[in-house]
């Protein structure tokens, strides 16, 4: 007999029967009838040429070879159903995995200086390499589980996907220390009239920030097109050209390149920065475990 010729749910039954020894019992645990229950014995029977339990005034007394079969039966349910319900667990402080995250460079210089430096406290074996949301095909990528979750602003993750939020920012205008238009607000002709260096950064959402200006009619005097926000730093702190930036980047860019902002002179709708995550690891303990440790160290919920 092979196995695809038996349903599992016959031994579910028949062990039960060795059990109970009275099918109105068995019926009640298993939340069945009793006329399903002796349908299944009665199929059972067919299959193993055998009466399996005989009716006595005590119940239901198992033959010789029901006997002989009720140590294996009841060993292979216990292994499949411990199987089943088995939990993994993920114990960060032991733990030497490498977890892969998407994330722009603009995620980068944001959230790896503080990730880092948590998990060499929280787990100190454990090691990260990011790719490029632009670099790959990050649905295809995430799908096939080569990266374990996405960070930033990514409209294009949606079907199949979780995710949950950060937190919310603003763009804004910045331009180094000392450059004429600190210290007050921007007005759109100062706006237009400045040197601009623009970041195109397609397979982001921060790539429709261009767009959404330039819907609005304004013409910018753009001297310098960038494919990443990493050079961005430099050349502000050794010119005079302005750019436009997510707040929390410019945030990080203050000391080390001697920078400053101001609120953008121009109405731009602000930006949700998520984590994303594939369904198939939802579930999944080291997933789980490090998408809360981002959540409790960037979410603005989780920092009250």
């Amino acid at each position: 007999m092979e196995l695809n010729d038996i349903d599992l749910n016959l031994l579910v039954v028949f062990s039960e029967l060795l059990i109970e020894r009275r099918v109105a019992r068995v019926a009640d645990k298993l939340g069945l009838t009793q006329p399903s229950v002796s349908n299944a014995l009665s199929r059972l029977r067919k299959l193993l040429h055998d009466d399996l339990f005989i009716r006595t005034p005590k119940g239901m007394e198992p033959t010789p070879y029901a006997s002989q079969l009720a140590e294996p039966i009841s060993f292979a349910l216990s292994t499949i159903r411990s199987s089943l319900n088995q939990q993994p667990e993920f114990s960060p402080d032991t733990s030497t995995r490498r977890f892969t995250i998407g994330m722009a460079d603009v995620g980068e210089i944001y959230f790896l200086p503080k990730l880092m430096d948590r998990l060499a406290h929280v787990a100190p074996h454990v090691s990260v390499s990011t790719l490029r949301n632009t670099s790959v095909n990050l649905r295809d990528a995430m799908e096939a589980g080569q990266i374990d979750l996405a960070m930033g602003l990514l409209p294009q993750l949606k079907a199949g996907f979780f995710q949950r939020s950060l937190f919310h920012q603003a763009y804004v205008c910045m331009f180094r220390q000392g450059h004429p238009l600190q210290g007050r607000k921007i007005s759109l002709k100062q706006f237009t009239e400045a040197d601009h260096v623009v970041v195109v950064s397609p397979g982001t959402g921060h790539a429709q920030v261009d767009d959404m200006i330039e819907r609005k009619g304004i013409r910018r005097n753009v001297r310098l097109t960038v494919p990443h926000f990493v050079a961005v730093g430099h050349i502000l702190s050794n010119t005079d050209m302005i750019a436009t930036v997510p707040e929390r980047y410019a945030m990080e860019c203050l000391a080390p390149f001697k920078l400053a902002y101001v609120k953008h002179p121009v109405e731009l709708p602000g930006i949700d920065i998520n984590i994303f995550w594939h369904a198939k690891l939802h579930k999944e303990p080291g997933n789980q475990w490090l998408r809360n440790l981002i959540a409790d160290t960037f979410s603005d919920a989780a920092r009250g």
